[in-house]
């Protein structure tokens, strides 16, 4: 039994012999391939000839060549796929020499083809994308299509049936979401500029959405803030993985939107902090709101004297430590104590705390609290029949069903607003509700209707691959 040689073996073995070269050639002209023969002293052919040990062959292929690729095979020739031999060839390059002729050249037809090149590394794939030039941003070029859907087509795992995403840009937006290579993200500056509306309000560009990116390096975040555009040094300054000297010299650019995203980035360190307590009220505002406070930020904003609307702030943040918590407490602070009522990262003893406090403005927000204790909410359904508490019951997926079951009695559309979204109510209930077109909003949100819509649409999903 005879064992075909493998297609490296054959290269070393074939001195002043030829390869015939049947259809077209894809990722390499023929004086490319030629000059990689030469090395093997292997000359390249497109006729049958005496001196032939190899055909490379393509998947499709003109009758005529057909033709030939028979008689090929009744002489014992072995054939390789071009897809192999281009593999062979791309696994030979020398990366170094290959960018250097590029550079000299600035042959962007070659840049563009080279870029279709699956079997090139990840490394030399960057690079010469980064050599890529662009086309005008106002133009819809096919080459620079081509580009992106090349990349695309390389980091993004898409379906038999998803081919359509490559031709989207949104998945490359999906990209700089999922990036989580440096290198990427630097080269992605370079592509052009395009905006997507997030959320079918906010309008964020590509660049902006990199500076989001948490897996950004230094040189990423130099090369974006050359840009002086400032929505990507707004982002960046939001970022909590960028370094801290970044974040002090956005903090003294005195930018109120800048500040607004500082307010809000958990890296800023206690310096930073205090400085932007001296800010405008929105950044005061977001910074307790959204800032890790303990002890010493609290002892911070004491100091900064805030107005008293401005401090109830505190009671809304999900971050805060018990200690601060005990002391917030201990206030005779009426608002503030609400919004820690209504705080849903508050433990059912804290929450336990502030309802022995019988402070009748509070019940309404322990009403809604999914912490609150169940005999509290039972004693709040008993004690005040008003329609506020009933509504807030209602909405509390932690409200027992046999309250749930005597709420839906009531017959009020309001309380149904509130028991549409809730996804303890029973199934028989929720079923009565969903013939309500009015309350299709607020079943969209109850847990329950979102796992139904996620399993119908992977079913459609999977019964349209099927087909």
């Amino acid at each position: 039994m005879i064992t075909k040689q493998t297609l490296p073996e054959l290269l070393e073995s074939s001195s002043d012999k030829k390869f015939l070269f049947l259809g077209r050639e894809w990722l390499f002209t023929q004086d490319e391939i030629a000059r990689f023969l030469k090395k093997y002293n292997i000359i390249m052919t497109k006729y049958l000839e005496e001196d032939v040990v190899a055909t490379i062959e393509p998947l499709n292929l003109n009758p005529v060549e057909e033709d030939i690729s028979n008689d090929a095979y009744d002489k014992k020739i072995p054939s390789f796929s071009l897809d192999e031999f281009e593999k062979h060839l791309s696994d030979g390059i020398n990366d170094n020499e290959l960018l250097m002729a590029i550079k000299l050249t600035n042959d962007q037809a070659r840049v563009k083809r080279l870029l279709g090149n699956e079997h090139f590394c990840e490394t030399l794939f960057l690079k010469l994308l980064m050599m890529y030039a662009w086309h005008d941003e106002e133009e819809d070029d096919r080459d620079d299509r081509d580009v992106i859907m090349y990349t695309l087509r390389r980091y993004i795992q898409i379906g038999i049936n998803e081919e359509d995403l490559l031709y989207s840009y949104l998945t490359l937006r999906r990209l700089v979401i999922e990036a989580n290579n440096p290198k990427l993200l630097l080269v992605l500056i370079s592509f052009p500029n395009f905006s997507f509306v997030v959320r079918g309000k906010e309008t964020v560009t590509l660049q902006q959405m990199i500076a989001r990116n948490p897996y950004i390096d230094q040189e990423v975040i130099t090369t974006l803030s050359r840009l002086k555009d400032i929505h990507v040094d707004t982002a960046l300054a939001a970022n909590p993985t960028v370094p801290l000297s970044y974040l002090e010299k956005s903090l003294a650019k005195k930018e109120s939107v800048l500040d607004h995203a500082l307010a809000m980035n958990p890296s800023i360190d206690n310096k930073i902090f205090q400085d932007l307590l001296s800010k405008d009220d929105k950044t005061i505002q977001l910074l307790l709101y959204t800032q890790p406070i303990d002890n010493n930020c609290l002892m911070m904003i004491k100091k900064a004297k805030l107005e008293k609307e401005l401090f109830n702030t505190l009671g809304a943040n999900e971050r805060l430590s018990l200690d601060v918590i005990e002391e917030l407490l201990s206030y005779n602070n009426h608002t503030l104590h609400i919004h820690l009522a209504q705080n849903p990262t508050l433990s059912t003893q804290i929450l336990n705390k502030l309802y022995q406090k019988k402070d009748t403005s509070l019940y309404e927000a322990l009403a809604a609290n999914p912490n609150s204790e169940v005999s509290i909410l039972e004693e709040l359904y008993h004690a005040d029949d008003s329609t506020a508490i009933a509504i807030a019951l209602a909405n509390n997926p932690c409200t027992p069903v046999s309250i749930l079951r005597e709420l839906f009695a009531r017959d009020s559309f309001e309380i149904y607003k509130s028991l549409a979204s809730n996804g303890s109510l029973p199934l028989d209930l929720l079923d009565r509700l969903k013939i309500d077109t009015r309350l299709q909003n607020q079943l969209a949100q109850n847990p329950i209707m979102k796992q139904w819509y996620s399993t119908v649409m992977d079913y459609d999903k999977n019964a349209g691959q099927l087909l």
